[in-house]
């Protein structure tokens, strides 16, 4: 079977589930008024018999599993939309090592920079939310989350990798992954921007994975990187990362950190506050401000 006949499959089945979703929610409504209007006699009769709380303890138990049963169909979703991208990701790939590219993912010879600078906003707000069950713990690369020690990124992530620049000085650049290689423990990787026109082949620890998942501050805030903790951040509209402290980390799942880029044109050393997506955040292993 096809990429596209599977995408087209699960686009269908997606479909259906979001179907499945709206017809919970509208069977569900029913009991949920019943539960305002319970309400709405208590107060009117200013108390609390034990007819009420046997019929809200009924109501209650029908409107938990109402929402579960809701959840468990959004989970379903989910998971077919992380298939599809896996897939759109793979047909990518696959198009790239044979040098055949969509009007969508042009060759990297002829990309423009305004569309190169698109496609990273558009990753990093396509960046898929982790939603934990009750008593989850946010996974490995999970906003903050470190990736485990043994963790070896794939073809075609995302990494910070550290390079060499032209000058001889090193800087941290946005790649993707080519390939690694177990017997040399050496990653090959691209340079994200065309104009490098350049492949490097780099250690382990020149790279740094970027997050997979961006972290919910309404319930996995420890999964953030918090105030004044040091970073590195990809500076807007380029390619490269540098080092910066928290000013204020996302409040909503939608939102960006507040980061304040190291820069010795400023009295105090510190850029102006400036946002950047959680996609683009990751802990800086050195410690000492340059």
């Amino acid at each position: 079977m096809s990429a596209d006949t599977k995408i087209a499959e699960l686009l269908t089945e997606l479909h259906q589930l979001i179907k499945q979703t709206q017809e919970e929610r509208s069977r569900s409504e029913h009991n949920l008024l019943n539960i305002q209007k319970t309400h709405e006699r208590m107060q009117t009769e200013n108390k609390t018999s034990p007819y009420y709380r046997t019929k809200l303890r009924g109501l209650y138990t029908t409107a938990k599993a109402d929402a579960e049963a809701e959840c468990s169909i959004l989970r379903h979703a989910l998971d077919k939309i992380a298939d599809i991208k896996s897939l759109l990701e793979e047909r990518r790939l696959a198009a790239k090592m044979a040098g055949v590219y969509s009007d969508t993912d042009p060759p990297r010879k002829t990309m423009r920079r305004g569309v190169l600078m698109t496609l990273l906003q558009q990753s990093a707000m396509t960046l898929p939310l982790w939603i934990g069950k009750p008593g989850d713990s946010p996974p490995p690369l999970c906003g903050a989350t470190p990736a485990s020690s043994d963790y070896v990124a794939k073809q075609g992530d995302k990494v910070a990798a550290r390079v060499k620049a032209v000058d001889g000085d090193e800087q941290w650049i946005l790649a993707e992954v080519v390939s690694y290689s177990h017997s040399t423990n050496k990653y090959e990787v691209d340079d994200i921007d065309e104009e490098g026109k350049e492949r490097h082949t780099l250690s382990r620890r020149r790279i740094i994975p970027l997050p997979q998942w961006k972290a919910n501050p309404e319930t996995d805030s420890e999964a953030l990187f918090s105030k004044d903790q040091l970073v590195l951040a990809l500076y807007p509209q380029t390619t490269c990362f540098y080092r910066a402290l928290i000013h204020s980390p996302p409040h909503r799942p939608q939102d960006d950190y507040s980061v304040l880029f190291e820069d010795t044109s400023y009295a105090d050393g510190y850029s102006p506050p400036l946002n950047v997506a959680q996609r683009y955040v990751v802990a800086c292993k050195e410690n000492k401000k340059k």
